[in-house]
């Protein structure tokens, strides 16, 4: 198969995904069982669904750069960002938000949407006589997408009903269920977790590379596990994924260059595989969105520069300042040359930006488009991992171990740091982690589950003057739509109106 963010076999499939779920407007694409019918029909079946990781038909939704994109709103929701832009950034960073305002509510009906078609096409994939092994790949692979999916809502929407049933998710007229439980949502989850763990190879690579493996969905179930506080299966998910041959690359700016293209990083577990030419959704835009317009690439390689996204100072002074991950947070910038070739640098701070300029991804070395990166987005990072296997060992013991400080001073070693001191109590080896994972992780999209998991989502926007984070606002609003249709069968989170 070629990859799967490059066949055209997806334009048509994507239709199929791209009906909402029945809280919403619904529109019918035709029988998806007359698409999947043979192998090539499988293929683009599982592909079309792989286009959520990139939000569908949004412009550069899901995993990539854009307003409705999950590591945006993590970012610009917590210490990590600010944008300069003014506008809808001003109430998203406030938590100002309401049942009305689309940049926060749009994700809901665009990903439930997703798994109403994934419930679909699994009925569908039961039925079809391909190869045995080749349908159970399949299958594990839905019911991994679907679990992502469904993690992302029920982390920023609170639960909901994770359709599972073929003939009710193809139904228009199927009646509205009351929300669950959280309980039963994070347990429908952990299951498809787990069903697809039990089958997909420990890692992608090749042409397959950017496929949802094994260890995507055990980091994904690990995830879940602390979200849900359960620390020792969390534990027990970590320490197994330390045995599945990932580790950290030599360089910590590999992991966002050329270098991690095609499978090459031993760091990266899932990744959105980018092309400077596979369009909007498909493509790396975070250096049009992140750097000044005054910004010039040292090494003459053209690029477009919007000048909205940036780190807090204060976040940004946090860093020790012998950090070699500042290499991609800057406070000077680049901004030509002199007549004797020497570069000249800008000071953001003395300049009066918001923040220090958040580079992360290297420009496109090949030059083939000014806009548009053929940098991968990663999803899951091995380092991801490590930091949280240290946090769930110090939840689960009481006190971190040796496996923790090996676990947090691995990535602090790869970045010129000195290992943590031993003896740290709970709370000061947590406060340790807290830091870390912002160092290490700004702008890839956990942050807000970070801050929400530790209480401290709230007290950010409140610590930077905001007078609408009510503890509440740590869900985000359903759509009005869907509490309407519904007829109030369906609730909105408490506090929103």
């Amino acid at each position: 198969m070629k990859n799967i963010y490059h066949r055209l076999i997806l334009l048509g499939s994507l239709a199929a995904f791209s009906a909402c779920e029945k809280d919403l407007k619904y529109n019918t694409y035709g029988n998806l069982a007359d698409v999947v019918n043979t192998n090539e029909g499988a293929v683009a079946t599982v592909n079309a669904a792989y286009t959520g990781l990139a939000g569908g038909g949004d412009w550069q939704g899901g995993w990539d750069a854009g307003t409705f994109a999950w590591r945006t709103q993590a970012m610009m929701t917590t210490d990590e960002g600010v944008c300069s832009w003014g506008g809808n950034w001003i109430p998203l960073r406030n938590l100002n938000y309401t049942p009305d305002f689309e940049w926060v509510t749009h994700n809901y009906g665009n990903y439930t949407s997703y798994i109403s078609r994934i419930a679909i096409a699994l009925g569908n994939l039961e039925n079809l006589n391909i190869e045995a092994k080749l349908k159970q790949r399949y299958i594990a692979e839905l019911k991994a997408l679907r679990a992502h999916y469904a993690q992302l809502l029920y982390f920023n929407y609170g639960p909901f009903t994770i359709v599972t049933d073929a003939k009710i998710a193809a139904d228009p007229n199927a009646p509205y269920l009351p929300r669950p439980t959280k309980e039963v949502v994070a347990a429908q989850i952990e299951k498809d977790y787990k069903e697809a763990a039990a089958v997909l190879p420990d890692k992608f690579t090749g042409m397959d590379y950017g496929r949802f493996s094994k260890a995507a969905a055990l980091t994904g179930l690990m995830k879940l596990y602390m979200h849900e506080k359960k620390w020792a299966d969390a534990v027990t998910t970590g320490q197994q994924l330390t045995q599945m041959g990932y580790s950290l690359m030599g360089n910590y700016e590999d992991n966002f260059n050329t270098a991690s293209k095609g499978g090459n990083s031993p760091e990266m577990i899932l990744a959105i595989v980018c092309s400077s030419s596979g369009g909007d959704q498909y493509t790396n835009m975070w250096l049009a969105h992140a750097l000044p317009s005054d910004y010039k690439d040292s090494t003459g390689i053209p690029l477009t520069a919007w000048g909205g996204y940036k780190m807090p100072w204060s976040s940004y002074d946090k860093f020790d300042k012998k950090d070699k991950r500042l290499k991609v947070l800057l406070e000077s910038y680049p901004v030509g040359k002199d007549p004797s070739g020497k570069v000249i640098y800008k000071n953001a701070r003395t300049d009066g930006q918001l923040g220090a300029i958040p580079v992360k991804f290297a420009p496109d070395p090949s030059r083939a488009n000014s806009q548009n990166s053929a940098i991968d987005f990663p999803i899951y990072r091995y380092a991801d991992v490590l930091l949280m296997l240290a946090e769930s060992i110090n939840e689960a013991n009481g006190a971190p171990n040796q496996q923790a400080y090996d676990a947090i001073n691995a990535v602090r070693r790869r970045a010129g740091l000195a290992d943590l001191p031993i003896g740290l109590s709970k709370t000061q080896f947590l406060a340790r982690i807290q830091d870390e994972r912002l160092f290490e992780l700004w702008g890839e999209g956990w942050r807000k589950d970070d801050l929400i998991r530790w209480n401290l989502y709230i007290q950010r926007a409140v610590n930077d003057g905001s007078t609408t984070a009510q503890p509440y606002k740590v869900l985000l609003p359903l759509p009005r739509l869907v509490i309407t249709q519904s007829g109030g069968v369906i609730k909105q989170n408490e506090g929103y109106n």
